[in-house]
């Protein structure tokens, strides 16, 4: 399960297409998305409901605490909202110790309320916990005793009997309304594969539960069930995030292979990068690196696996060379929109490549090595400019004849690779690169 993050304005447009469909029952919520390309004329003839009552006016960018961030414009008319929008767009902001540009906002009635409820749903190994609270908004911390929580069983549905201590404390005028408002959103949670889904607050409307604030996430891997009914879903990086070209190549390779390519840029200044083989393999990787006190060093996250073909790795290899060794082309890359150059290490210090995995159940390891060899023999000068010595670790189909192509490639460029099988442990790998990188240049 990958949990991802979507805008408030698509968790609430999920929320309303399928309540009913779920339900029988309707919500009353309206919202609309606005970026800078947004024509508030053309916004205003496809929902006419922004002229005819007040508005909220919020940035939709994933992060929390807008209002007390002085972020959120309450009771104003389209005019005003669209006067917010512009004063705030590309404002830069710190949140979390991120920094980044506001890009993206969501519009919705102004709802005059008194009464705030919390509501959360998060999927976890072996079912979902379910809280709920009277006490809600944003001092919902402040009042975190007054949350209730029970856990429902994976398989389980949310009946009455279990749900019922959660809402035991609320008026009789009210209780059967909510509780019933809270299984309904659970049963959506699970038809849609949420892994999480806030409202704090939820507030009353003529009786009927509206959510004001809402947050969701998404298990992506179910994407291939889902695409119907989560429509035009976006997926947005994390505030502060900004991928570089070479990401964004990555990113759509990844989007046209059944097989999964990942690269994330962690610190273009970074002496130990990897190319590793395997969702699994690439964390524990990583882990290492960070737990033997070198996390500062690790370059980059990267992870293929899923069988990607000779040509799609080689795509790969190449561009995530360039960026560990070029100070020019694809090697650019924006980190918290700052544009920064992985070069080689200018007291010319050495650098470590990990080449790794674990013990591969399905993929040809040879056909693999096939396009990364491609790839190495075509950087062979920039990898050597960086002083880059590689470790490769791999075990699997093939992996002896993958293995000896490794060796042999090191014979034939002069490239320093040190080669093992399953015999080595991934960990002791690390420990090898960390320990070049630190030996005298």
């Amino acid at each position: 399960m990958a949990r991802k993050k979507i805008r408030e304005y698509d968790s609430k447009r999920l929320l309303k297409e399928h309540f009913q469909r779920l339900s029988g029952r309707e919500l009353p919520i309206k919202s609309a998305q606005v970026t800078e390309s947004t024509n508030f004329d053309e916004l205003a003839q496809k929902e006419p409901w922004l002229t005819s009552c007040k508005l909220v006016v919020k940035p939709d960018m994933l992060f929390g605490k807008r209002g007390k961030s002085g972020l959120v414009a309450l009771n104003l008319d389209l005019a005003q909202a669209a006067t917010f929008v512009k004063e705030c767009l590309g404002k830069e902001m710190e949140m979390s110790g991120c920094k980044g540009s506001i890009t993206t906002f969501i519009i919705e009635p102004f709802i005059p309320h008194n009464e705030e409820f919390y509501l959360n749903i998060v999927s976890e190994r072996l079912g979902c916990s379910v809280s709920f609270s009277e006490c809600g908004g944003i001092e919902i911390e402040e009042n975190w005793n007054k949350v209730k929580t029970i856990f429902v069983p994976t398989g389980a549905c949310l009946a009455s009997e279990t749900s019922a201590p959660l809402v035991a404390t609320l008026p009789l005028e009210i209780r059967g309304e909510i509780q019933e408002f809270i299984k309904s959103v659970f049963t959506l949670f699970q038809d849609l594969d949420f892994t999480f889904l806030e409202m704090n607050p939820f507030t009353l409307v003529d009786r009927k539960p509206y959510p004001l604030d809402m947050r969701g996430e998404l298990d992506d891997t179910a994407a291939f069930k889902n695409f119907k009914k989560w429509g035009n879903i976006e997926f947005p990086l994390p505030f502060g995030r900004a991928m570089s070209a070479t990401e964004s190549f990555i990113h759509d390779l990844d989007e046209k292979t059944s097989a999964s390519l990942k690269f994330t840029v962690l610190n273009p200044k970074g002496r130990i990068w990897t190319m590793v083989a395997g969702g699994g393999a690439s964390v524990i990787y990583a882990d290492t690196v960070g737990d033997l006190g070198y996390a500062s060093e690790l370059g980059n996250y990267a992870e293929y696996s899923g069988a990607p073909n000779e040509g799609e790795v080689l795509q790969y290899a190449r561009v995530v060379i360039d960026v560990w060794t070029s100070p020019l082309g694809f090697s650019l890359v924006v980190i918290y929109s700052t544009l920064q150059c992985a070069t080689a290490d200018p007291d010319g210090r050495k650098r470590a490549l990990v080449i790794g995995g674990g013990i591969a159940n399905f993929t040809d390891v040879a056909a693999t090595f096939n396009g990364i060899i491609q790839a190495l023999k075509e950087k062979e000068s920039k990898l050597k400019a960086a002083r880059m010595h590689l470790y490769v670790r791999r075990g699997g189909p093939n992996y002896q004849r993958g293995l000896a192509k490794m060796r042999a490639l090191a014979e034939e460029i002069g490239l320093p690779i040190e080669v093992y099988g399953p015999e080595a442990t991934m960990t002791g790998i690390c420990k090898q690169a960390i320990e070049c990188i630190s030996a005298a240049a």
